[in-house]
């Protein structure tokens, strides 16, 4: 809230185990946000991933007063433009969506916050495409995707890095092991004992 509330525009990554809290961050940030007459967008990589934000969300803060909308490259024409008025009229609040919401017809009343999910899977002109919809617009960024300090700061050096380095509710340790070809027979081994007592393996190949 701080943060927000200084006159520089945030610019900040939250980076966090899946299930750690990211998406509780950013939907504070957005109320804030909306709540101080701003509008806040929510742009994901995928069209399923939008629709489970918005699915998620939308009860929520409708509840809370604040009206809600979803973007993205399916939306029908007619719901297009009612939210494309929407949102150029100020009357949508929190828009979740897609690349779809950096096309150059989408325009904001008054853009303050834009949030950008899975940061990984945009390049950096793309989140600031989002961003350059309005005028000091405040950025938050999220990814689940383990990366090294030093490396971060190369990848996301035009940003602030919060990590969420507690463990989500419930959640194991996970063991990680590297061996080599001498050990495939004791790895075959190791996984027919597991399949046998109704545990599953998944083999990820290059």
């Amino acid at each position: 809230n701080a943060i927000l509330g200084t006159i520089k525009p945030m610019s900040r990554i939250v980076v966090g185990d899946v299930g750690s809290g990211k998406t509780l961050c950013a939907e504070a940030a957005a109320y804030i946000a909306c709540k101080n007459g701003f509008q806040c967008a929510l742009m994901c990589p995928t069209e399923i991933l939008a629709f489970q934000h918005y699915e998620g969300l939308k009860d929520d803060f409708e509840k809370l007063g604040i009206k809600c909308a979803l973007l993205t490259g399916s939306t029908g024409a007619k719901d297009k433009r009612t939210t494309l008025g929407g949102l150029k009229s100020g009357e949508i609040q929190f828009v979740i969506g897609t690349h779809a919401l950096i096309q150059s017809g989408v325009e904001f009343k008054n853009l303050g916050l834009a949030i950008t999910d899975e940061q990984h899977r945009f390049g950096a002109m793309q989140r600031a495409l989002l961003s350059d919809k309005s005028e000091g617009v405040h950025t938050l960024v999220m990814s689940a995707t383990p990366i090294p300090r030093t490396l971060s700061f190369m990848m996301y050096g035009d940003l602030d890095i919060s990590l969420i380095d507690e463990m989500p509710p419930g959640r194991q340790r996970v063991d990680t092991f590297v061996v080599d070809e001498g050990y495939r027979d004791r790895l075959n081994a190791f996984i027919r004992k597991h399949v046998s007592n109704g545990n599953q393996v998944y083999i990820v190949c290059p």
